[in-house]
């Protein structure tokens, strides 16, 4: 029976013996006795179970932040797994961002240190500035419920250029240590398999062999049914490996992204086209669950409040299927049917998305409202994509999650904006005007029919050019760390526990 393979701080590792449903959290806990690594929350929020994947691409390997409560087992197969315990130098010297805790005086119980010292080492290869925003993204996947940030935040500065490290020295002989590793393309334990196809090819003969498996791109959403629900999955298949899922094409006037393809990965294709898409996307979970997860998963889960998809219907973007039959395209707003239903029949896969780009005289905004800044779910979701002739709208696609049982579009305000002043002047009737396109569900997110939440803040923030709606929970981090009235002297907003699904981990049918 084939193997999971791959390298724990540094020396070469076999498993063959575990459910393939086992989370690699559980795996460093009970098989390897790796115990720094904690469970706080178990679904990818507090960071005390982080730890960092080096992954080949572009010949090299990359050091990424992940959460190991939602990761299965074979998902480290063909990769470089550190842990707490292995940062530090073999003759017991700690690793600069170790020392740098401990100089700023970073930690109090303990608990969640290990989490902080992979999340900083991540930051600390990737070689970037020491900005108030930047540190505040690297660090917001790890909660601290004692210490307080600042002195965290103090230490995430000091190693942001470094001193190096061994590793950088090591990072050749490790690229290479893992290249030789065999992929593991089948595993089994008892009744359970996991499928790791490595072309579209396999991965259609995948489907055929187990139509009922569940896919899964980055686990961050159907982790959670192993993580909480402990769920023992019968067969799943991964397409993380498949190549030909996995490329970001800009051709023909759009931006195509495969259906593996990361939100980090993703991100500087997005910044470059599309900013406010990529400001909304760092808001859907932390750098560990951007790791993992992908837009196509978000996409599939089809969740009223799947933060992409209004993004996506706004900007007009069409979703490509896959299957041996050959490929069919459809609109985003014809993709997803209905509350959880998508178009996506039996033997089929989202290969690509593709976003037409913005053209002369075009602008998009992008709006997430929720209790917390960050990884909160949503209560509502806004997208705007609009073109203006000589000051008045050409063109208007507006679309909305979190109000009713898909996201949609506003027809009547899309109707009602032709030809008008792109102006806040014309918008107080907007709240009649969305009424007549929504039909309110009950959710505890907003505990009251969530038509009732959109009213006119979205849409008068993108008319005034204001980059956040009035009244609509936290506001960007413009002042850094400061001290906030909601946030406390830390500068970070409570953390309330709950599931943040809708993540785009999953590409379940």
């Amino acid at each position: 029976m084939a193997a999971v393979r791959f390298l724990l701080n540094g020396k070469p590792f076999s498993e063959d013996g575990a459910p393939p449903s086992m989370t690699v959290l559980d795996w460093l806990r009970t098989r390897a006795r790796l115990t720094g690594t904690k469970e706080g929350c178990a679904e990818g929020d507090c960071g005390a179970c982080t730890i960092v994947l080096g992954r080949r691409g572009d010949g090299s390997l990359r050091f990424e932040a992940v959460n190991s409560c939602l990761m299965m087992l074979p998902q480290i197969d063909n990769c470089a797994v550190l842990t707490v315990e292995g940062v530090a130098a073999a003759d017991g010297a700690l690793h600069p961002v170790q020392q740098a805790l401990v100089d700023t005086d970073s930690t109090q119980c303990g608990f969640c240190t290990p989490g902080f010292v992979m999340a900083m080492f991540a930051f600390h290869h990737g070689g970037e500035p020491a900005e108030n925003a930047i540190v505040h993204e690297a660090l917001a996947g790890n909660l601290c419920r004692c210490t307080g940030y600042r002195p965290i935040v103090a230490a995430c500065r000091r190693i942001a250029h470094g001193p190096a490290d061994r590793f950088v020295a090591e990072l050749p002989a490790l690229a290479d240590a893992v290249s030789t590793l065999p992929p593991c393309a089948e595993y089994r334990h008892g009744a359970q398999v996991f499928l790791r196809p490595r072309s579209l090819d396999a991965l259609f003969a995948a489907t055929a062999q187990l139509p009922d498996a569940l896919l899964l791109a980055g686990g961050t959403d159907l982790g959670l049914r192993v993580s909480k629900d402990r769920e023992a999955l019968p067969a799943v298949i991964s397409v993380e490996g498949v190549e030909e899922l996995r490329r970001i094409k800009t051709q023909r006037g759009a931006l195509e992204i495969g259906g593996a393809v990361t939100y980090t990965a993703a991100l500087p294709h997005l910044d470059r086209h599309f900013p406010s898409f990529g400001a909304l996307v760092r808001r859907i979970g932390s750098r560990q669950i951007r790791n993992l997860g992908t837009i196509a998963g978000n996409l599939a889960t089809a969740s009223p409040i799947g933060d992409t998809i209004p993004c996506l219907i706004a900007l007009d973007a069409t979703v490509t299927l896959a299957s041996r039959a050959g490929e069919r395209i459809l609109p985003v707003e014809e993709f997803v049917t209905g509350y959880r239903r998508t178009a996506l029949a039996a033997g089929e896969v989202i290969s690509a998305i593709r976003i037409p780009l913005l053209g002369a005289g075009e602008e998009f905004a992008g709006y997430k409202l929720c209790k917390r800044f960050d990884q909160d779910i949503s209560t509502v979701i806004a997208a705007f994509r609009l073109e203006r002739q000589g000051g008045k709208v050409a063109r208007l696609r507006a679309a909305y999650g979190g109000v009713a049982p898909r996201a949609m579009r506003a027809a009547s305000l899309e109707a009602a904006a032709r030809g008008r002043p792109w102006a806040p002047a014309w918008l107080a009737d907007i709240e009649d005007l969305l009424a007549r396109d929504f039909v309110p569900i009950w959710t505890i997110v907003a505990a009251r029919p969530i038509a009732c939440v959109p009213r006119p803040g979205c849409c008068a923030a993108f008319s005034s050019k204001r980059p956040w709606p009035r009244r609509c929970g936290w506001r960007p981090y413009e002042r850094g760390f400061a001290t906030h009235p909601r946030r406390g002297a830390c500068g970070r907003p409570s953390r309330q526990r709950g599931r943040t699904r809708d993540r785009g981990g999953a590409l379940s049918r």
